[in-house]
């Protein structure tokens, strides 16, 4: 297997020291690439700097393999600096293009803070997802949290719960959801996935007693996509779909908006739930945190949740290769 590109994020967080804990902990069983400022490395860091991502195989079990991007300005915990954002995109787009080459079998992106990003480079995107898609050319992606027990999808994220109901259509969901069947068979070896999903309201409206857009909307969805041979259920009431017994009847759910999908898989596994984004031309995970500021440099931060992201990347590099 081709090594995975780990991307830096913003070196003013806990994305370096990270990184260092999941070689450390991987090394040679599931070799990556560091790409960033290796001068912002935790000091003491073992460093061996690399020119093309497949050296990283040779050279994983004697330091952590890093393709050296020059950053300008040391990185300080906790307090970003201006002039790295530039920077960090550049490597965020260096791994996309490693990626669509093949250099590398999948991406890993550090968590970046949009704020840091946006006042030191513009940045005109809501975050990672929404960048890379633009970058690969792609107009629909779906965010999907995984961890061993359950996997979620929303179908709407980071709006104003206010503006979900007009932010639901027929086909955005569509898209959702079938964006969400063909990647659970290309990436898990799912032949086919079962699929519940979610309504909007309590009780799933009810019979129309607590809304209607489980009748006029999601159901007319669910039924156009089983009549094409999706295995899909629903529209289930959000409150009875997450416990264990209930869990065991789907691969996936498709919730309707942010904290519906998010607040389940965060009870269940909050240090281990990993960030895949479904429908890129390539693999793409992250740990389910962001920079921490206020632990950046500790040593604290638990590599929990990017040795996961690392773990589940690699194995949907496989799936995708054996499936081919």
């Amino acid at each position: 297997m081709r090594p995975i590109a780990l991307t830096c994020g913003e070196p003013a967080g806990v994305g370096p020291e990270l990184a260092v804990k999941a070689w450390e902990t991987l090394g040679a069983r599931l070799p990556f690439v560091y790409l960033g400022d290796p001068s912002h490395l935790p000091q003491g860091t073992p460093v061996a700097e690399i020119s093309q991502p497949e050296q990283a195989l040779s050279v994983v079990g004697r330091g952590l393999p890093v393709l050296a991007h020059d950053f300008g300005a040391p990185a300080t915990p906790g307090t970003p600096v201006p002039d790295h954002a530039k920077h960090v995109i550049a490597t965020i787009e260096t791994a996309t293009h490693l990626a669509q080459s093949g250099a590398v079998s999948a991406i890993c992106t550090g968590p970046i803070n949009k704020k840091a990003l946006k006042d030191g480079a513009n940045f005109a995107h809501p975050g990672h997802t929404e960048f890379l898609a633009a970058l690969a050319g792609v107009d629909q992606v779906v965010m999907m949290l995984a961890c061993p027990q359950l996997r979620v999808v929303p179908a709407t994220i980071h709006i104003a719960l206010s503006e979900v109901p007009k932010a639901l259509t027929a086909d955005g969901l569509r898209t959702t959801l079938k964006i969400t069947h063909a990647e659970l068979r290309k990436y898990f070896s799912l032949k086919n996935p079962r699929i519940a999903v979610a309504g909007l309201n309590p009780h799933a409206g009810e019979g129309g007693a607590m809304g209607r857009e489980e009748i006029t909307l999601i159901t007319p969805v669910i039924n156009d996509l089983r009549a094409e041979g999706l295995a899909i259920s629903g529209p289930h009431s959000a409150d009875t779909m997450f416990h264990d017994a209930a869990r065991g009847h789907y691969d996936a759910a498709v919730c309707m908006y942010h904290d519906q999908a998010l607040i389940p898989i965060k009870t269940l596994d909050f240090a281990g739930g990993v960030n895949v984004t479904l429908g890129l031309p390539f693999i793409r995970t992250s740990p389910d945190h962001g920079t921490a500021f206020d632990i950046a440099g500790s040593g604290r931060a638990d590599p929990s949740s990017l040795i996961a992201a690392l773990k589940m990347a690699q194995d949907m590099a496989f799936a995708s290769a054996v499936r081919v």
